[in-house]
């Protein structure tokens, strides 16, 4: 599920929901169907700053994978953004034409679980939405669980009655909804139940530890990140770019990609955070330093691959196919 080239796309609505998300509603500009998405999926737009520079931000799209009518995204205003997210706020209005560069699905649903599991915090509601849809439409089984610090933050209150007693709202301060406790609301662990999870970095590392530590088996977690702090600490070593014949020096505080970028390798790079894949590569020498949260353990493990804008090396060399 990928686009072959970059689509234009129009905003046909925009409303402003609780907890500070911006819904928009997206049809294709030449009044077409929208290719074809998976629950689980986002979009990379290209956002336009002040300053003329472009952004490409991901954002999973919630709404229902049968339309083919309109994209539907939430977006957060994040406290720190750095001009993606704010910009939309500020200049999303319908008629608004924005870029989408990529459609990706690196959260998909297992096709064998019998019951799924859909644990959103906060803006990490999105994608277990479209999941939800998707389950239903099937006539599978699920739960969808929303975690929020109060109703008065609590997006999408209008969607959810949708899925009727199969949602269970928690909020922080327990009022309309208990806090979130795992160890009372996950279910017993089986083989043919999945769990999905996505939110805060803080809140999914809980989620997940909470999860392992009650006998869920790994294979059957599932998660995707949207942000996470990257650790960029550690000595100086050498990467080389063997198909480009560069080698460089990465020094304490820069990634890979940006001292590559610096030696004129052209380099594929989004979310700068090691949450998206954009920037993965495979590693032909030496031994990486993962830092990122989209590999698994066991890709982690191989060794063989590498995303560039966060990971590091354990080895004085590394040799990318780049």
């Amino acid at each position: 599920m990928t686009l072959a080239s970059p689509i234009d796309v129009v905003i046909e609505s925009r409303s402003d929901d609780r907890g500070d998300i911006l819904r928009l509603d997206l049809v294709a500009a030449d009044g077409g169907d929208l290719p074809a998405f998976t629950a689980g999926a986002h979009v990379e737009i290209a956002v336009p700053l002040a300053d003329g520079t472009v952004l490409e931000r991901q954002y999973s799209l919630w709404g229902d994978p049968a339309d083919r009518r309109r994209w539907r995204l939430g977006i957060l205003l994040e406290p720190a953004s750095r001009g993606g997210s704010r910009t939309l706020h500020a200049i999303a209005k319908p008629g608004t034409r924005l870029r989408i560069q990529a459609l990706r699905n690196h959260f998909p649903l297992d096709a064998t679980a019998k019951r799924s599991i859909l644990i959103g915090g906060g803006i990490g509601i999105t994608p277990m939405l479209a999941m939800a849809a998707e389950i239903a439409a099937a006539g599978g089984d699920f739960a969808l669980h929303v975690a929020t610090r109060s109703q008065a933050r609590t997006a999408f209150l209008d969607v959810l009655p949708g899925f009727g007693d199969r949602v269970v709202l928690h909020h922080d301060d327990g009022i309309g909804g208990a806090p979130l406790v795992p160890e009372r609301d996950l279910p017993a662990p089986d083989e043919g139940t999945h769990l999905y999870v996505c939110g805060p970095a803080g809140f999914m590392d809980w989620i997940i530890t909470s999860a392992r530590a009650l006998g869920w088996a790994e294979e059957r977690i599932h998660r995707e990140y949207f942000h996470a702090e990257v650790d960029a600490s550690g000595g100086a070593f050498e990467v080389e770019a063997k198909r480009s014949g560069i080698t460089v020096t990465v020094d304490e505080g820069e990634s890979i990609a940006s001292a590559l970028e610096k030696a004129g390798v052209r380099i594929s790079v989004s979310c700068e955070e090691g949450v998206c894949g954009t920037c993965l590569c495979d590693v032909l020498e030496g031994t990486p330093d993962h830092r990122d949260h989209f590999l698994t353990d066991e890709e982690k493990a191989a060794g063989d691959q590498i995303l560039i804008c966060c990971s590091r090396a354990k080895t004085p060399r590394l040799v990318l196919d780049l």
